[in-house]
């Protein structure tokens, strides 16, 4: 017998006003998904609402725009709430969701402004059941995944130290670089953090999360380093065994054997890239958590991972770069980071 299909209302949709297969268009990865129906939008700006409508009046007929959230969830009773808003109004759009008997988050980074939100998030996601997928889209990319099983069969041995390039800040984007990196490692616990914030020109940018250098010590004795300056998504992983490089966000790698340097072997992950199909896999992991239980590939665990390294970061820099120990003692650090449109 076929199931329902999963009823979804989306928070802050200025980045889904076309149907075009792209990152941040979650309304297209909904429409790619046959078990999911998008019957609500919020959004604060009148013109996005309607513009939204219009987009995508053909695949949804019954859509209804609203400008205020708490009456969209009381309206349509969605079972996943797709958070695309600014992380200032994440926490309380999320927990609001779970009174109202949601069923699944996909929420957009960053998660939140301070480690304190976050945990709030978290605990009451898992209190009431709720499954979650952080839509930190790499791992749901294909070409990231295969580099990530090729790594732990043991192309270059056990990885020692992972190098992350061209982060351009600590929290809104940084999250995605934490997230890759620990991803290479093999998901291993981090125990410390030790940060150092770039300093700027524009001091008005000061509170809205600039770059920065960040080292993490794992739990196997390992390091992850990630840095501002390099060119796009990049990677170097140093194993016992070889080292290896990812290129232009994961669409080739290089690859040495100790025993071999003169040697490299290349692999070409263009072909796999296509058009964002991250996209609709995230929201078909969340769907199969809804369904059968189990955890996203971007879960819990990986959410707090990924947002606690950045806030680390700001309390080490306070500490001139001191060494922070996990989890984060000050959890009241908050960086409200770039403004999304949706404030």
């Amino acid at each position: 017998m076929n199931q329902k299909k999963l009823r979804v209302a989306i928070a802050g949709c200025h980045r889904m006003l076309d149907q075009i297969n792209r990152a941040h268009n979650w309304a297209n990865a909904f429409a790619r998904v046959q078990e999911t129906d998008v019957v609500a939008v919020f959004d604060k700006d009148a013109y996005t609402r309607n513009k939204f409508q219009q987009v995508w009046v053909s695949k949804w007929p019954n859509l209804l725009i609203y400008d205020n959230y708490n009456k969209m969830l009381e309206d349509t009773n969605p079972d996943i709430v797709c958070i695309s808003t600014r992380q200032t109004l994440h926490e309380e759009q999320i927990i609001t969701a779970t009174n109202y008997g949601i069923k699944g988050i996909a929420c957009e980074k960053p998660f939140a402004t301070s480690l304190k939100e976050a945990d709030r998030i978290i605990s009451t996601c898992k209190e009431k059941g709720v499954s979650l997928a952080f839509l930190l889209d790499r791992r749901w990319m294909e070409s990231h995944k295969e580099v990530c099983r090729l790594i732990k069969e043991g192309i270059i041995g056990e990885v020692q130290t992972v190098v992350g390039y061209g982060s351009p800040n600590l929290i809104n984007h940084g999250c995605h670089w934490y997230d890759m990196a620990f991803a290479l490692s093999g998901d291993i616990e981090p125990i410390w953090v030790s940060g150092d914030i770039d300093e700027l020109y524009d001091q008005n940018m000061k509170d809205l999360d600039p770059p920065g250098r960040v080292s993490i010590k794992l739990n196997n004795g390992s390091f992850i380093h990630i840095l501002p300056s390099g060119f796009g998504v990049q990677f170097s992983v140093i194993g016992s065994e070889g080292y290896l490089v990812t290129l232009n966000d994961f669409q080739r790698i290089d690859y040495w054997k100790n025993n071999d340097l003169n040697n490299p072997v290349t692999l070409d992950f263009k072909n796999v890239v296509g058009d964002w199909e991250a996209g609709p896999l995230a929201i078909s992991d969340l769907v199969k958590s809804i369904r059968f239980g189990g955890k996203t590939a971007c879960d819990f665990e990986e959410t707090r991972r990924a947002t606690e390294i950045g806030f680390a970061a700001y309390a080490s820099n306070q500490e001139n770069s001191g060494i922070i120990t996990l989890p984060t003692r000050n959890r009241e650090i908050q960086v409200n980071s770039l403004p999304w449109g949706n404030e």
